[in-house]
């Protein structure tokens, strides 16, 4: 059964959330996918952040609204991995927020390689910008600014790893523009599938929801990919071209 539980908790630290630090007390708004626990062992069997990754975080926790947003520890080594195994030349991302996913992503680059992500929030993307100066793939990140519909036709790339993780309702929409520009055997991984559970719950009927069971049956019903959904988080659509 999906476990899936919304708390509100004043903590001195939170696996995933300040790891091991313990100098601030904040009020932080967290979903739960795994009993406390569980959660807790599996983020302490995972590689941890790095200190980048970590301040970005809790900064995030901290100043930035929506935060649970942010991938967080897990999914973020998770994407780190995938990256890793893949060793992409050519990265989009389709949703920066503030740069976590981005940076995860980014360490897996093969030399010389690139990641392009695109978000349309201004007033952010100068936070994002100071994060990605302080990593080590300031050379290797471009961040537009702007709609990504309208941006995604201009770039001239094969890709060979695509993250969407954007407004919901453009799911669809993303795939198709960005199916045609993935090389064969590149890959395109699809966050917020399983949103909180919402997609087996027949009673959500709200934009966001439909548009990812849409979504998530159009992708599993494609003959150009092949299609795992893993139950990471919030659910990651993994997608390989054909």
């Amino acid at each position: 059964m999906y476990h899936c539980n919304i708390t509100i908790q004043k903590v001195i630290s939170k696996p995933g959330i300040l790891a091991s630090t313990k100098r601030d007390l904040s009020i932080f708004v967290y979903m739960e996918f795994f009993p406390e626990d569980l959660q807790a062992y599996i983020e302490d069997h995972t590689e941890p952040e790095s200190d980048l990754l970590q301040q970005i975080n809790r900064e995030t926790h901290l100043h930035v609204l929506k935060p649970r947003m942010l991938s967080g520890h897990l999914q973020g080594r998770v994407l780190s991995i995938l990256s890793h195994m893949i060793a992409p030349k050519n990265v989009l991302e389709i949703g920066t927020y503030t740069g976590y996913a981005a940076l995860c992503l980014a360490e897996g680059l093969s030399h010389g390689g690139k990641l392009v992500t695109i978000d349309n929030n201004e007033e952010l993307s100068v936070r994002t910008r100071k994060y990605f100066a302080q990593s080590g793939y300031a050379d290797q990140i471009e961040m537009i600014v702007g709609n990504a519909s309208s941006i995604i036709p201009t770039l001239n790339q094969n890709w060979d790893l695509v993250f969407i993780d954007a407004d919901k309702e453009n799911y669809g929409n993303y795939f198709d523009l960005v199916i045609d520009q993935l090389r064969p055997g590149g890959i395109i991984i699809a966050d917020n599938v399983l949103w909180s559970g919402k997609i087996v719950d027949a009673s959500k009927k709200d934009k966001d929801t439909e548009a990812l069971r849409d979504f998530n049956d159009k992708v599993h019903m494609d003959e150009r990919v092949q299609d795992v959904l893993f139950p990471i988080r919030d659910g990651l659509m993994i997608l390989r071209k054909l």
